[in-house]
């Protein structure tokens, strides 16, 4: 028995080793796709021979496309999901943003370019849905903000190595089209090993009627996925996680567009404006990962609070002449309370549900959270071609982040869980 026992937790640590790696692999490149766009437009922006004229606002327009095809994708994914488990979904997912990004190295108009970013944005969106989810149900309660932030980490991380490779690889002319192919690397780099390795969720096959204390739990609620979130007692937390997740996903994508834009119209050289894209995403790793670690023993919620008061503060500091390392400082801090933040939301929000509503949860706030992604880099172009000076655009942003911090605070309690999920969920945030 005792060795039975000593095989079972070598195997279910196995498994959570290889869900976390492929996971924060399958994020990177959510990540990459998010930044690669904004180190290629303003190639794509100076130069009609690539796609087209390209003009401010149509450029913030073209950014938002991926997006819409993320919000399709991610609510598809949860409903999706929470029937048919989360592997299927994961690998499916793979594929299809790989084949995505692919395709759009290849385009030749602004048309064509934006209907392959909302496509490619469908499998981004199931896989950003999905890994919360499964992460969630295989982390031991003393890690699942840990672990979340370790995965979804995977994003600002992705980030970095989109800015790196811009700084490799010159976007301008046609090299953009590297750029963009590189996103397609899963296909051969990531898609075998998930098959392989990548297990189905014990607490997803249990809660859909294959032990007999999970049917006894579906006997006693028939609410499951979208419908359990249309219902109390998570029908408000889940108006607000989702508007939580809307304030940073507007951040988020907002600033991993336009910073390079707005940094280099303020006199930055196009180098010294790519770096602030990586700082912003460096800072939003590492500060994620240290905010993940405390919030594991406070709760969540407080921590994402505090961290969107950072960001407003920081946004503020940026346009004021700092000296350059101060400045540098300034957007890492921001960083981490923008993308940092949207992090940590993902973890609290896929903690924060029973296991028959998790992949509905978490693809409702990445989903509805990207309506605040689409309209980012609306609201970015919209300020460029309007001449604003960059102290009022991040003024706009600044409230935005102090809009999420007073959201987070007014989240509620996370409610009680059917027998079977407070045994296996124990240690949900506050």
């Amino acid at each position: 028995m005792p060795d039975n026992t000593e095989n079972t937790h070598d195997k279910n640590r196995r498994q959570l080793a290889w869900v976390v790696a492929l996971s924060a692999l399958a994020l990177m490149f959510d990540g990459y796709d998010l930044v690669v766009y904004g180190t290629v437009l303003p190639t794509l922006m100076a130069d009609p021979s690539q796609i087209g004229q390209l003009s401010a606002g149509q450029a913030g327009t073209l950014g938002s496309y991926a997006l819409v095809g993320v919000l399709v994708g991610a609510l598809s994914a949860g409903a999706v999901s929470d029937r048919i488990g989360r592997r299927k979904v994961v690998l499916a997912s793979i594929t299809w943003f790989s084949i995505g990004m692919a395709a759009t190295a290849f385009a030749q108009s602004i048309a064509v370019f934006g209907i392959l970013r909302f496509l490619t944005g469908i499998g981004l969106g199931a896989i950003l849905a999905t890994v919360g989810a499964l992460v969630a149900e295989f982390a031991p309660p003393e890690q699942k903000n840990r672990l979340n932030a370790i995965v979804y980490s995977g994003i600002p991380a992705g980030g970095v190595s989109a800015s790196l490779m811009a700084l490799i690889v010159d976007p301008s002319g046609s090299n953009w089209r590297i750029l963009m192919a590189i996103g397609a690397a899963p296909l051969v780099l990531l898609l075998p090993f998930a098959i392989a390795k990548l297990p189905e969720s014990q607490l997803w096959l249990d809660s859909r009627g294959q032990t007999v204390e999970a049917a006894r739990a579906a006997a006693a609620t028939d609410a499951v996925g979208f419908g359990a979130l249309a219902r109390r007692p998570l029908a408000f937390p889940t108006m607000l996680l989702g508007l939580m997740s809307f304030s940073g996903l507007l951040l988020t994508y907002g600033l991993n567009t336009w910073l390079p834009k707005i940094m280099e119209d303020n006199g930055y050289g196009k180098a010294y404006a790519l770096t602030f894209l990586l700082v912003l995403n460096g800072g939003a790793i590492l500060g994620g990962l240290l905010a993940s670690y405390v919030a594991d023993r406070t709760g969540a919620k407080p921590v994402v609070a505090t961290t969107f008061v950072l960001a407003s503060l920081m946004l503020l500091l940026l346009p004021l002449g700092l000296p350059l390392g101060v400045l540098f400082a300034a957007v890492a801090i921001a960083g981490v309370g923008t993308i940092g933040t949207q992090v940590l939301i993902y973890g609290l929000v896929a903690n924060y549900y029973p296991t028959r509503a998790r992949g509905a949860g978490v693809a409702w706030c990445a989903g509805f959270g990207r309506l605040g992604g689409i309209v980012g880099p609306i609201i970015g172009g919209a300020l460029v071609a309007a001449g604003v000076g960059s102290t009022t655009a991040f003024q706009i942003f600044a409230g935005v982040a102090l809009l999420g911090a007073v959201v987070a605070v007014a989240v509620p309690r996370s409610p009680e869980e059917p027998v079977v999920d407070v045994a296996l969920d124990d240690g949900l945030p506050a």
